[in-house]
Formats: structure tokens, C-alpha cells, sequence
């Protein structure tokens, strides 16, 4: 895609709205349009028509050096400027740009023979920037620069607000600059054989342990239990449980944080942190309602609540010494407005996101706008600069174009080594969902909808009849939705997110294993269209390579068509896809040369897989469901559907790339099964060396002597961890399991069993001990022989 293509693609966005019109409207009273600083001079003047400020077409191009050529046959202008084009049809609300549909949010209109076009709709096509200052009356347009636009004023973030309503989601994403694949939780020694440098404090008393499943070895991932060696750390509803693991026959709770007994605000941890100092506690406090300065009789001294609000979220971390794990201390407190997204701790720098809605309706509804105003700009606290929030001026804060919601993404980013320095914030005016990061970069994408236009067909009136509700009946063909995904890049420079590159590519991302950074280049894995759909609008998938300037390098587009992706893994220069309908097509991707992929082999089997995990260089382990597929007798629908049925784990053989092989596989249960390690991967143990996988697992089980439909579901069997030895001789060997359930908990149970706080999350490893956690026990289990060696109630 060329960069001119890109750029306008991105810019493209909507337009003035008619809430930021000036009162008066006569034609000596429109706002003054200002380019780069100096008016525009028009042939034609501008109008506000339906609320929306328009221009003439000739008079906007003319103003920057464009060229404009009517289409009479077409009834179309079109726009033209090196390699830019911009085709606008007469009363239409949509346009092409480079031969990409884009809604417009308003209609051309033909004013005595001239085309009028929204003014911001035409000024982001060609990459500028459009602001609106009402103090005076005026529309301000500059050229876009390399970084992105700011918000400015209370009255340009009202105008983004209300003039980008969309539908989309922003996902946010964090690579590691120099890529290597790490076995899920890996162990200490790292599963590659090499040793991972352990504390100062635990080489000469700590065992091999595991750590937490990562995609990307060197960036840390949060989860709710975390070891490092000696003591276990766990969430445990809103407390935080240490304690003392190792030896298991000592096991002991040192300390519990309870969270629900502060008189402070209410806090709910989610996810924790833990290194050689630290305890990083991460979760969701809850501000009391908010009092903002109002002008009242003594002017702005007074304060009340601007509306009726719900009780406000923010996003809280806090910092503790681990000196004394009996007496924890608390060192450092820091929040960001909105809710809790994700977090990355790279070395001693942490990084967390959170996502605050804005609320501007206020705003529109109020003539004294100092009333709103403290609640429409983000905030955040750090108790190394005292206890009260800090506002950031809206003139710090940035906008990402076509990508603007009500919300705030804030970045935090704090040195554990410096935690008497306050964290560094970063603002964007957007939202947040994943989050995938490096050392050295950043990743926003955002996946945008935009519905197409729909086509008109004439239909003939049967002139014999009289009957007016025949006339003007047409035809309407909806064209597929347009999906594609905007990547924002930021650099990570002392523990500070900084804006570098943008790039767009089509379709909508799964999850963060859709993307990757290797070598200099970024990867992405999507899907546009839709299963359900038979026409061109089907949905197909796509493996895109973009280079350093985030521009797209190579491509392999239509793959699977009628499918859609299921997982991804990138692993050095390959990439597996799992696409799935009826039956689970494993495809194997050469992106050795980034500008020519290639598709090197397929696989298709029953079932599919939710996540794929790397064996070796050659093999790959895949988890999902086992599938039966079902003829179904209709002629004019699918011939078949597929069910799920148990879970299935998978270990493939990629070692001739042209022809992958389902080397084992095993079958969990029947339908109903399921693990939390099919959407987490953080649930997953694994170590090569030892030849061991675990996972927690609820299974279901039908009655093998009563033949049933493949819809039927089972009956609750077990919940609890399940142990396997996997090695490339005998594939997966149950060893066994561990619940927390006892007898009389099992003989209770119906179809369905409440494990509460007996399930199993999570299973760890230290040194010859397995243990598994849940919120009511800790249960160690020697590795070779599975037999108990301790229990633990969590008070």
C-alpha cells in the first residue's frame, strides 16, 4: 500500500456537527476558515446546511493545489493530487478515497450548478487536521504532522466527540523489539536450557520454579498467582494471600492484605506482580462521587456534583516491600482515571493501562461550561507527589484520527528502582481492550467498522396501475461491512509511551497472538467478512508483514474462505493459523522474506484449536474442542454443521512445512468440557525438559452405554488439574489429576457442580512439588509420583 494510500485512509473522518455551529448563521457571520494560519479565500462562501459547515469542492481543492474534474455521465467530482483521489458523488453521504468507500456523515449538496462538500471531511482525506475555536469563531486547519494531533480545548474534544461517533474497538498490544518464544511457563532454569539469572536473594536457597505463561519472553504478563521460588502470592477475592510454599511439608500463610476491611476507598485487586522486592498489586479502586467548582453566588468557590453519577472507577497499583513478607509495607500508591485494561513490567519498568469514559453531555446541556469541565479532562494520583489527583491539560493530550471515542486511554509507566519519582503518564483520546509490549515499543490497534453504502436498484412501475406506493420502489443491495485495523506505535523510552508510526491494514483482529514483532517487522493475522454470509462478503483471512515505518511489506490475503481464525502463533519466521467451519485447517506460513509470504502447507482435521503453544522448532501444541460434524437435509442452507464436543489437545508435526501432521492427540471429556487455558493462556504449565503439561480442567462426561445426539451435553466428572507426561515418542500420557473436591463434594453433585473456592486455577511448580490454587486451599503434590505432600486451608 503506498504511503499516500495510508495516510488518507487514516484521516479520513467526519464532520463539523451542527452542537459547535455558531449561533448566528447569516453569511457575514460564518466562521472564519483558516489555512495554516491564513484565511481562505472562496469564490463561493461557505454555509452551514443541516448543521454541518460546507464548502465548495473547487474552492477547498483549489486552496491546496488540487486538481477537480466533473463527471457528468457519473454525476461524480473528482478530486486529484499525485497519487491521491478523491471521488465525490452528487447527494451522496459517502465518497471514495483511492476507490475505499468512506461514510461521509452528511450529503453533497449542489448549490447553483457548484458542489458543496463538509469542510472536515474533505480537510482529513488529504491529511490535515481541523479544529474549531469558538472564542474566535473561526475553523483552523493545519497541515497533519509526524505526531499526532493534540486535543487542545474543552471545545475541540465537544466537536471530536460528537462528530466521530462509530462503531469500534480499540485493542491494545505490546511486542518485544528483538522476538523469542518462550515455553509457557517456563521454568528457572528457562526451558531452552539455559539458565534464567534467579534473584540475588533466592540462588543459593530457591529451586527451579515456574513463571507465568508469556507470548514474549522478557515481558512479564500479570496473573493471580505468582511464585517466586519460596512463597506462593496469590488474589484471593479482594485480599491478597503470601505464603510460605517451600518445603511443602512448612506450607503456611504469612500475611493476608484484605482489601475489604480498609476504611479508604474500596479497592478490588485483579492481578499481581512479583520480583526479588516487590509485590505489585494491580486492580480497580472506586472514587466517591465527584464535587467540581461551579460559579455560585461567591463565584468559583463553592462545589457540587454536576449529575447524578455512579460511583467513578479507577485503575490502582499498588507498590510493596517484600523486607518482611509477615508485615507487608506499603511504598507507593498510584492510580490512573478510568478502568483497569492491562499491564507489562519490563525489567523494573511498569507499565498499566487504563480506559475512562467521557461523559460530555453535560457539557452540551450547561451554558456555564466551567461547571463540567474538571470532569471532562483525564486525571491521575501518585502519592510520591502527595495525595490529590492531577489534571492533565487537554493541551497534553492526544487524538487518535478516526479512531476517537468518549474515552481516555492512559498509559502509566513507573521505575520500581526509582519509586520515589512519580510515574509518567501519557493520554490518548481513544479506549483500550488487549495489550501486547516490548522493551522498546508499544502497539494501538484499532479495529474500525464502517457500514458501506447501500446500492439502489430500480424497479420497473407497471404504468397500467395507478397505485402511487409502487413509485420509486427500489431495489437495496447492503454491501459487506468494511472492517479494518488502524496500529499506532509507541516508543517506550524511560518508562514513557511516545508516538512513532501508524499503519492500516483490512479486517479485525482475534487477540493478541494475532500480532508479533520479528526482526525489525510487525505481523498481523485477520479476518474480514462474515461466516454466515455466501456472497463476495464471506468472511476470508490474512497474513500481513509491515515494515519499521509500519508500512505493509508483504501480504497473503483470502485464505480459508467461509472460515474464520481461531488462533494464531507467530514463531520466528513462521506462522501457524487455525481457521475453522466444519473441520480445523492448521496452515503453515513462510515469512522468512517479509515482502513475499508464502503458504506452505495446510492441515485439515475435526475440531479446532483456541490456542497454539510452541513443542520445538518443529512441533506445536494445540488446544481447543474436538468437533462432530452433522449432515444436515437442506437444500437451501449448509449441508452440515459441526458440534464441539470434548477438549481436544494436539501435538503437530511442522517438521516438513509442506505437509503438517497430527502427530498425537487427546480427547478430554465430552461435550460441556472445558478449561480456562482455552481463553487464558496464563493457565497453562509446560516444561519440555521435564516433559510435563498441566492445566486446571472441568470435565463432562455422557454416559457411554446410552447413545446420544452430538448436541447432548455431559455430566459434571471432575474439576481440578490435569497432568500429563508429552514427550515425541508416546505423545500425551495421563498421569493423573488433583482436585480440592471431596468425596462428599462429587456424590453431591448433579449435572453441574459449584467448585467455588475449591476450583482449581492454577498449577505451579517448585522445584520436585507441584502445587495447585484455588481461593479455599493450596495443594502440594510431589512431581513423580503425584502423591500429596501438603494442604493448606487460606483462612
Amino acid at each position: 500500500m503506498k504511503k499516500v494510500l495510508a495516510i488518507s485512509l487514516l484521516l479520513c473522518a467526519t464532520i463539523l456537527s451542527s452542537t459547535l455551529a455558531p449561533v448566528a448563521t447569516q453569511a457575514d457571520q460564518e466562521p472564519m476558515v483558516r489555512l495554516e494560519g491564513q484565511p481562505i479565500s472562496f469564490t463561493l462562501q461557505p454555509k452551514m446546511m443541516d448543521g454541518v459547515l460546507m464548502a465548495s469542492v473547487r474552492d477547498l481543492a483549489q486552496a491546496l493545489g488540487m486538481e477537480v474534474t466533473w463527471k457528468e455521465d457519473e454525476l461524480l467530482a473528482i478530486v486529484t493530487h499525485n497519487e491521491f483521489e478523491l471521488k465525490l458523488p452528487k447527494n451522496s453521504d459517502f465518497a471514495y478515497v483511492n476507490g475505499q468507500a468512506r461514510t461521509m456523515y452528511g450529503t453533497t449538496q449542489m448549490v447553483n450548478g457548484s458542489m458543496y462538500v463538509p469542510i472536515r471531511f474533505f480537510m482529513e482525506c488529504a491529511n490535515y487536521v481541523v479544529r474549531w475555536d469558538s472564542a474566535a469563531n473561526s475553523v483552523n486547519i493545519t497541515k497533519q504532522a509526524d505526531t499526532l494531533p493534540v486535543v487542545g480545548t474543552y471545545d475541540h474534544l465537544v466537536t471530536l466527540l460528537t462528530q466521530n461517533q462509530r462503531s469500534g474497538s480499540i485493542k491494545v498490544f505490546m511486542t518485544q523489539g528483538v522476538k523469542t518464544e518462550t515455553s509457557a511457563t517456563a521454568l528457572v532454569p528457562s526451558s531452552d536450557g539455559s539458565a534464567s539469572p534467579a534473584p540475588e536473594s533466592m540462588k543459593s536457597e530457591s529451586p527451579a520454579y515456574s513463571d507465568t505463561n508469556v507470548q514474549v519472553q522478557g515481558v512479564d504478563e500479570s496473573d493471580i498467582v505468582k511464585t517466586d521460588g519460596n512463597y506462593l502470592y496469590t488474589v484471593n477475592k479482594q485480599r491478597i494471600v503470601v505464603t510460605q510454599a517451600y518445603p511443602a511439608d512448612q506450607m503456611k500463610v504469612l500475611s493476608i492484605l484484605d482489601f475489604q476491611e480498609n476504611q479508604g476507598t474500596p479497592f478490588q485487586p485483579t492481578e499481581i506482580y512479583v520480583d526479588d522486592k516487590h509485590l505489585i498489586v494491580i486492580g480497580n479502586s472506586q472514587q466517591s462521587d465527584s464535587l467540581v467548582p461551579y460559579s455560585g453566588g461567591a463565584g468559583l468557590t463553592e462545589k457540587r456534583m454536576i449529575m447524578p453519577m455512579m460511583r467513578l472507577g479507577n485503575t490502582k497499583v499498588m507498590v510493596y516491600d517484600l523486607t518482611d513478607r509477615s508485615s507487608l509495607k506499603l511504598v507507593k500508591e498510584a492510580e490512573l482515571d478510568g478502568s483497569y485494561i492491562s499491564s507489562r513490567k519490563i525489567g523494573s519498568s511498569l507499565y498499566f493501562i487504563a480506559n475512562k469514559y467521557v461523559n460530555y453531555y453535560p457539557y452540551l446541556k450547561t451554558e456555564n461550561k466551567e461547571e463540567v469541565k474538571a470532569a471532562l479532562a483525564p486525571s491521575y494520583r501518585d502519592s510520591a507527589s502527595g495525595d490529590a489527583f492531577t489534571t492533565i491539560p487537554l493541551d497534553q493530550v492526544y487524538y487518535l484520527p478516526r479512531a476517537v471515542e468518549p474515552n481516555y486511554v492512559l498509559i502509566g509507566g513507573m521505575d520500581l528502582k526509582q519509586l520515589d519519582k512519580p510515574m509518567n503518564v501519557t493520554a490518548y483520546l481513544g479506549s483500550g481492550q488487549n495489550v501486547y509490549a516490548s522493551e522498546e515499543n508499544l502497539y494501538m490497534a484499532v479495529t474500525n467498522y464502517e457500514q458501506m453504502p447501500i446500492r439502489t436498484l430500480p424497479v420497473p412501475v407497471d404504468s397500467s396501475t395507478q397505485n402511487s406506493s409502487t413509485q420509486g420502489i427500489r431495489l437495496q443491495a447492503i454491501e459487506p461491512q468494511k472492517e479494518e485495523t488502524i496500529i499506532y506505535q509507541f516508543g517506550l523510552t524511560a518508562s514513557k509511551a511516545i508516538y512513532k508510526n501508524t499503519g492500516t491494514v483490512p479486517g479485525r483482529l482475534l487477540n493478541q497472538f494475532s500480532m508479533d514483532e520479528h526482526n525489525g517487522y510487525f505481523r498481523l493475522a485477520t479476518t474480514t467478512g462474515e461466516m454466515w454470509r455466501t456472497d463476495e462478503g464471506t468472511s476470508k483471512n490474512h497474513i500481513f508483514t509491515l515494515d519499521a515505518n509500519l508500512q505493509v511489506k508483504g501480504k497473503i490475503e483470502n485464505i480459508a474462505p467461509g472460515e474464520r481464525i481461531y488462533s494464531t502463533r507467530f514463531i520466528g519466521d513462521r506462522a501457524y493459523m487455525v481457521t475453522f467451519r466444519n473441520t480445523d485447517p492448521l496452515f503453515v506460513i513462510d515469512l522468512k522474506n517479509p515482502a513475499e509470504p508464502k503458504l506452505l502447507g495446510a492441515l485439515k482435521i475435526p475440531g479446532y484449536s483456541d490456542y497454539l503453544h510452541p513443542y520445538d522448532e518443529n512441533h506445536l501444541i494445540g488446544f481447543g474442542k474436538d468437533t462432530s460434524e452433522v449432515d444436515l437435509k437442506n437444500p437451501q442452507g449448509p449441508q452440515s454443521i459441526a458440534y464441539y464436543q470434548g477438549m481436544k489437545i494436539a501435538l503437530f508435526d511442522v517438521t516438513d512445512v509442506n505437509n503438517p501432521k497430527e502427530q498425537f492427540k487427546e480427547i478430554i471429556g465430552d461435550r460441556g468440557t472445558d478449561s480456562e487455558l482455552l481463553h487464558n493462556h496464563k493457565a497453562l504449565l509446560f516444561s519440555k525438559e521435564k516433559s510435563l503439561l498441566s492445566f486446571p480442567v472441568s470435565v463432562m462426561k455422557l454416559d457411554p452405554n446410552n447413545a446420544k445426539p452430538a448436541n447432548a451435553y455431559g455430566n459434571f466428572a471432575f474439576q481440578g488439574a490435569y497432568i500429563y507426561k508429552l514427550d515425541l515418542e508416546k505423545g500425551f500420557q495421563l498421569r493423573g489429576s488433583i482436585t480440592h473436591l471431596t468425596e462428599d463434594d462429587l456424590k453431591k453433585a448433579g449435572q453441574y457442580v459449584l467448585a467455588g473456592d475449591k476450583q482449581v486455577q492454577r498449577v505451579l511448580s517448585i522445584g520436585d512439588t507441584l502445587y495447585t490454587v484455588s481461593n479455599g486451599f493450596i495443594k502440594a503434590n510431589d512431581f513423580n509420583t503425584l502423591q500429596e505432600k501438603g494442604s493448606l486451608i487460606i483462612p
